[in-house]
C-alpha cells in the first residue's frame, strides 16, 4: 500500500507551518482585512488625547458650562406660559435642544481630537487599508464548536490576563495618585467652590494622564504580541509556498519546457542562416561561431550563428554541406562565442582579425 508521510506530518498536508509569509499572502490578508493591530494601543493612545485635551482646554471647558448655566436658565422665563399651564412640553423640548448644542459644541475639540488620534495609531500601526471584508457575515462565526474553540483558545486567555492587568494597573494608580492627595482632599469643605472645581479637575486630570500612559505601555506589550501572533499565524509551509509560486509564476516545469521549445526554434532559425555565412570559425572541436558580411548593406560582419559542443558540430556538418569556408582560429571563435549574441554586428576590436579571415575566404574564392 503506497502512502504519503506528510498527510501524517503536524498541520496536515505540507507539514509543519515553519515558511515565513510571502507578500502575496499578506498582501491577501491585508485586503480582507487581516493585520496586525492592537486595540489596547488604540484605547491607551485614545485616553492620552481625552486628558491632555482636558489639560488644555479646561478653562474653555469651565467658561463654557457656566455659559450654557446661564444661558438655559436665562431662557426659562422667555418660554414658560405663567398665565395657563407653565412650562410645556415644546417649551422644555426647545430649552433641551439649546442645551444639547451648546454641550455639542463645547465636547467638539474632545471628540475632533479623539477622531484623529484614532486614525493617526491605525496608520502607524497598519497603513491606509480600507476593507469591509471583516463586516460581511461568515456562517463559520455562528458555529458553536468554533465559538467553544474561540473561548478557549490561546488569545481568549491572553486577553483575560491583559484585562487583569488593566483593572490591577488602573486601581493601583488610582489609588497612589488619590492618597499622594489626601490632605487637599480634606480641605475641600473650607475652600470656595471655584477652587474645589479646580483641585478635583486637576486631580482627575493628573490621575487619568498617568492611567493613560501606563495603559500606553499595556498597548505596546500587545501591539508587540499582536505582531507576533499575526506572523505565527500567516505561515506557511513548504507545500503551500510551492503552490502558490505555482499559482502566480506558474509550474516551474511547464516553463521550463517552453524555455527549451523557445531554444530549439532559435537554434533551427540560426541553423537556416547557417548556409548565408560567408565563414565559419572554430575553436576547432568545441566552439564554433558563422560570420556574414554584405558590405552593401552592413557596416561591420554579422554573427548569424554560434554554439559549441554538439550545436557546433551540427554548425560545421551545415556550413560543408552548403559549402561555407571553415577557418581555425582558437582565440578569435572564444572571443566572438562570448562577446557578440547572434544577430549583432562584431566589436571594433574585432574587426582586423575578422578581415584577415574573411580576406583568406575571398582569395580562396
Amino acid at each position: 500500500m503506497s502512502y504519503d508521510l506528510q498527510w501524517f506530518a503536524q498541520d496536515g498536508p505540507g507539514g509543519e507551518k515553519t515558511e515565513p509569509a510571502t507578500s502575496k499572502k499578506l498582501k491577501d490578508a491585508r485586503e480582507e482585512g487581516k493585520v496586525a493591530r492592537s486595540q489596547e494601543l488604540n484605547s491607551a493612545a485614545m485616553l492620552i488625547a481625552l486628558f491632555l485635551s482636558l489639560r488644555i482646554f479646561v478653562s474653555y471647558l469651565g467658561e463654557g458650562f457656566i455659559s450654557v448655566f446661564h444661558l438655559f436658565y436665562g431662557m426659562i422665563p422667555d418660554v414658560v406660559d405663567t398665565q395657563r399651564d407653565g412650562m410645556t412640553v415644546q417649551a422644555a423640548s426647545g430649552l433641551l435642544n439649546q442645551g444639547y448644542l451648546q454641550l455639542l459644541r463645547l465636547a467638539a475639540p474632545f471628540l475632533a481630537a479623539g477622531l484623529v488620534v484614532a486614525i493617526v495609531i491605525s496608520i502607524v500601526q497598519v497603513g491606509w487599508q480600507v476593507s469591509t471584508k471583516p463586516l460581511e457575515p461568515k456562517l463559520d462565526k455562528f458555529n458553536p464548536v468554533n465559538g467553544f474553540k474561540r473561548i478557549f483558545s490561546k488569545d481568549s486567555l491572553f486577553n483575560l490576563l491583559m484585562s487583569i492587568l488593566k483593572i490591577v494597573l488602573v486601581f493601583y494608580v488610582a489609588y497612589t495618585c488619590i492618597k499622594g492627595q489626601a490632605n487637599n482632599l480634606f480641605i475641600l469643605y473650607e475652600i470656595p467652590l471655584n477652587q474645589a472645581i479646580s483641585l478635583i479637575g486637576d486631580i482627575i486630570i493628573d490621575t487619568g494622564l498617568r492611567i493613560s500612559l501606563c495603559y500606553l505601555v499595556v498597548g505596546l506589550a500587545d501591539y508587540i504580541y499582536q505582531r507576533h501572533r499575526f506572523n505565527e499565524d500567516m505561515k506557511m509551509t513548504k507545500q503551500e509556498v510551492k503552490d502558490e509560486y505555482k499559482n502566480t509564476e506558474g509550474d516551474p516545469q511547464i516553463k521550463g519546457q517552453q524555455r527549451q521549445r523557445m531554444r530549439e526554434a532559435s537554434q533551427r532559425r540560426m541553423m537556416q542562416d547557417v548556409p548565408k555565412a560567408d565563414v565559419v570559425i572554430t575553436n576547432p572541436t568545441h566552439i564554433a561561431v558563422a560570420i556574414r558580411y554584405d558590405a552593401e548593406i552592413e557596416n561591420a560582419p554579422t554573427v548569424v550563428a554560434k554554439g559549441e559542443d554538439y550545436l557546433a558540430a551540427k554548425i560545421k556538418e551545415t556550413a560543408k554541406e552548403n559549402g561555407v569556408e571553415i577557418m581555425e582560429n582558437k582565440p578569435l571563435a572564444r572571443a566572438l562565442y562570448a562577446t557578440v549574441e547572434v544577430g549583432e554586428q562584431i566589436p571594433p576590436e574585432l574587426y582586423q582579425a575578422v578581415a584577415e579571415i574573411l580576406a583568406l575566404v575571398y582569395s580562396k574564392r
